[in-house]
C-alpha cells in the first residue's frame, strides 16, 4: 500500500479522499490555491501545500506546480479526484514518468475514449451498441448534410471533443442545418481548439443511464450496477439516484454486460463509468439504450453507488492503484435499497439560476444523511470554481423511503446570504411527476415553473407576518396596519419579504425560529431562504391599495429603460422596467393582471436596493 497521496483537486471530493486514505494509513497532501487556504480539506490533511494563485489555469491546472509539490512532499501516489486534471492523459503520463503513482485510469484508456468518435467506433468493435449517426472523417458540410437526411429529423450535432453540453445543437429542419453546424464548429473551436463534429438520431424522452465499472492489474472485471441521471438542467446533473427506476432485470444484465465489456474493449483499471442514452418513448427497452460515452475517473454521483453496494469506491481506488486485486468480484457485490443525491449549489434557481457568491454567513446542512461538503459556516463560495456547497445522499430500503428522506433533509437547509438551489430541490423531491419515475432529460425544462419558488408561500407569508408582530415592543401601529377603531379583530401585518411588500395574517399557532445574521432577519421555509423586515412608513403610503403590487428594487443600480407609464394596463409577467447592476439587466416584471397606479423612476435614475419603484393595483380594486 502507498504511504502518502498527495489529491490533486479542492473542497468536497479532496476531503472524501483523505477521510478514505486514513482509514488506510495513507499520510495525505492536499494543494491550495489562494483562494481556498482556510478551507476544511486543507486542515484536514496531514499536510498542505499552497500551489498558486486562484485562477485554476495558475493552480489545479497546472501539471508544472502539481508535480512539483508532489516531488517537494514526497509524495508516492497522485488522486485527480474529477474535473481539473482527472481525465488528461498528458499530466497521468507526467505523473508515472516521475515515479509516482497514478491513482486514476491508465493513459492509453483516456485518449481512447476521450474523443467521441473514436469512442463510438470502438465501442462498435466491442459489441457495444452506439446511437445511430455519423462519425466519419468526411466532414465537409455536403457530406454531413446528407447524412442528417439519412438519419432522419430531429439529429443532435456532437463536437468530436465536447463535453458538458458544449459543442451541442439541436436541429428539427433540414433548412437549419447549415446555421446550427456552423454555430457548432465555431463554439468547439472556441472550447476545445477543435471543430470535427459527429451527427446522432435526436432522442425524443432520453434517459441518461451509466454504470459504475472497475477493474484492476490483474485483469479482473467487475460493474456495481446503474444510476440514473436523467434529472438536468443544460447537461449538467442535479439529482441522481441509484438504481434507475424502470429498468427490469433482464435490461439491468444487458447494459452492465456491455458497460465490462466497453472497459475490457479499452485495458481499463480503476474506477471508470460508461454512460448510456436511452430512448424511454416505450418504456426502456433493451434495443432502445445506447453507449454515449465513458468518464474515465470517478464520478460526482458515486455516493449513491456506495449507498446501495456498501462499498467505498475510494478505498477501492487506492487499494487497485497500489497494485491489490478488486475487493470483491462480480458474485459478492450485491445491490441493496435506493438512494439519491441532489446537488447543493450556490446558485439563484428565481433569477435564472445566476451564480451566486459571497461569505457562507449562516449554513445548516443535514446531520440525519450523508452529506458531502467541501466548505462550512464562514467559509468563501468564489466565483473561480465550481459552485456547489455539498452533495445531500439519502438511502432506504425502495425508492419512496428514499425519496421522502432526500425531500425532508433538503428542507432542512439553510444557507444565507449566498443563494442556493435548496428550495428547487425540495420542490422536485416532492413532485407527484418525479415521485412516480415520469422523467427525462427535459423534465426541468418543462416543469421548471412550477419547482421554482419565486414568492413565498402563503404560509411562509403568515409566519413571518406572525414572528414579525412579535418583535414590535408592543407598537401594534407599526405592524398591525389594519388596525381600526371599533372595528372587527384584525391581525393583517404589512411586512416585507424579500424585495416585495405583502398582507400577512398573524396566526400565533405557526411555529418559527428565523434567524438573525448581522441586521437581517431571515426565514428559512422548506429550503428557501425569505430576508423579512416590517416596511419603512413611505413604502406602506405609497403601497396603499397596491394589494402585492408594490415592485422594489432588486439592487442598486440604473434605471435604463421603462416600459410603462401611470395608468397602464399591464398583464401578468409584462416587463414594467429595466435595471443595470453588476453589468447585467435584470427586468422588473408585474406581479399579476392589473393597472400602474404609481411610477416612482424614470430611465436614467439611480435607484438603492429595496427602493419601491412601481405600484400595480388590481383591476377590481
Amino acid at each position: 500500500m502507498m504511504e502518502s497521496l498527495l489529491i490533486a483537486n479542492r473542497g468536497e471530493i479532496a476531503r472524501r479522499i483523505i477521510r478514505s486514505a486514513k482509514m488506510l494509513g495513507i499520510r495525505t497532501i492536499a494543494v491550495y490555491s489562494e483562494a481556498d487556504t482556510g478551507l476544511p480539506y486543507v486542515r484536514e490533511a496531514d499536510e498542505a501545500i499552497a500551489i498558486g494563485p486562484a485562477p485554476a489555469r495558475e493552480s489545479y491546472l497546472s501539471q508544472t506546480r502539481i508535480l512539483d509539490a508532489a516531488r517537494k512532499t514526497g509524495a508516492a501516489a497522485i488522486h485527480p479526484g474529477y474535473g481539473f486534471l482527472s481525465e488528461n492523459a498528458e499530466f497521468a503520463e507526467a505523473v508515472e514518468k516521475a515515479g509516482i503513482l497514478w491513482v486514476g485510469a491508465p493513459p492509453a484508456a483516456i485518449r481512447a475514449m476521450g474523443l467521441k468518435d473514436a469512442a463510438k467506433e470502438l465501442m462498435q468493435a466491442a459489441g457495444v451498441p452506439v446511437t445511430p449517426g455519423y462519425m466519419g472523417a468526411d466532414q465537409s458540410e455536403e457530406r454531413l448534410t446528407a447524412e442528417a437526411e439519412n438519419i432522419g429529423y430531429p439529429v443532435l450535432i456532437k463536437a468530436v471533443a465536447g463535453g458538458g453540453g458544449k459543442g451541442m445543437r439541436r436541429v428539427d429542419r433540414p433548412q437549419d442545418f447549415a446555421e446550427r453546424l456552423a454555430s457548432c464548429r465555431r463554439e468547439a473551436a472556441a472550447a476545445f481548439g477543435d471543430d470535427p463534429v459527429l451527427i446522432e438520431r435526436y432522442i425524443a424522452n432520453p434517459r441518461h443511464i451509466e454504470v459504475q465499472v472497475f477493474a484492476d492489474t490483474l485483469g479482473n472485471y467487475v460493474h456495481l450496477f446503474e444510476r440514473d441521471c436523467s434529472l438536468q438542467r443544460r447537461h449538467q446533473k442535479v439529482i441522481e439516484e441509484a438504481p434507475a427506476p424502470g429498468l427490469d432485470a433482464a435490461t439491468r444484465a444487458l447494459i452492465c454486460d456491455a458497460a465490462v465489456k466497453a472497459a475490457r474493449a479499452v485495458n481499463y483499471v480503476g474506477a471508470g463509468t460508461i454512460e448510456f442514452i436511452a430512448d424511454a418513448s416505450e418504456g426502456l427497452r433493451e434495443d432502445r439504450i445506447w453507449f454515449m460515452e465513458m468518464n474515465t475517473r470517478l464520478q460526482v454521483e458515486h455516493p449513491v453507488t456506495e449507498a446501495i453496494s456498501g462499498e467505498d469506491l475510494v478505498l477501492w481506488q487506492l487499494k487497485v492503484a497500489s497494485g491489490e486485486p478488486l475487493p470483491k468480484m462480480q458474485d459478492e457485490i450485491a445491490m441493496n435499497g435506493w438512494a439519491f443525491e441532489a446537488r447543493l449549489y450556490a446558485e439563484n434557481p428565481a433569477a435564472g439560476y445566476l451564480p451566486s457568491t459571497g461569505r457562507l454567513e449562516h449554513l445548516r446542512l443535514p446531520d440525519t444523511i450523508r452529506v458531502d461538503s467541501g466548505v462550512e459556516q464562514g467559509d468563501e463560495i468564489t466565483a473561480f470554481y465550481d459552485p456547489m456547497i455539498a452533495k445531500i445522499v439519502a438511502h432506504g430500503p425502495n425508492r419512496e423511503a428514499a425519496l421522502s428522506k432526500l425531500a425532508a433533509a433538503c428542507a432542512e437547509i439553510e444557507v444565507w446570504p449566498v443563494r442556493s438551489n435548496a428550495g428547487l430541490l425540495t420542490r422536485i423531491a416532492v413532485d407527484p411527476d418525479f415521485r412516480a419515475a415520469r422523467i427525462d432529460t427535459g423534465f426541468l425544462d418543462r416543469h421548471g415553473d412550477r419547482l421554482v419558488a419565486t414568492e413565498p408561500s402563503e404560509t411562509a407569508i403568515d409566519t413571518a407576518a406572525t414572528v414579525l408582530s412579535k418583535n414590535t415592543d408592543g407598537d401594534p401601529w407599526s405592524a398591525l396596519t389594519g388596525f381600526r377603531i371599533a372595528g372587527a379583530d384584525d391581525k393583517r401585518v404589512r411586512i416585507r419579504i424579500g424585495d416585495h411588500l405583502h398582507w400577512g395574517q398573524s396566526r400565533p399557532e405557526l411555529e418559527a425560529n428565523p434567524v438573525t445574521i448581522g441586521e437581517t432577519t431571515v426565514l428559512f421555509d422548506a429550503g428557501n431562504a425569505w430576508p423579512i423586515s416590517l416596511p419603512v412608513a413611505s413604502e406602506v403610503e405609497a403601497s396603499q391599495g397596491a394589494g402585492d403590487g408594490a415592485i422594489l428594487s432588486p439592487m442598486p443600480g440604473l434605471v435604463i429603460s421603462v416600459d410603462v407609464a401611470e395608468g397602464d394596463r399591464v398583464a401578468k409577467g409584462d416587463r414594467l422596467l429595466t435595471v443595470e447592476a453588476m453589468k447585467m439587466e435584470h427586468s422588473l416584471r408585474a406581479p399579476f393582471d392589473g393597472i400602474v397606479e404609481k411610477l416612482q423612476v424614470a430611465s436614467g435614475i439611480r435607484v438603492s436596493g429595496n427602493q419601491l419603484v412601481v405600484s400595480i393595483v388590481k383591476e377590481q380594486d
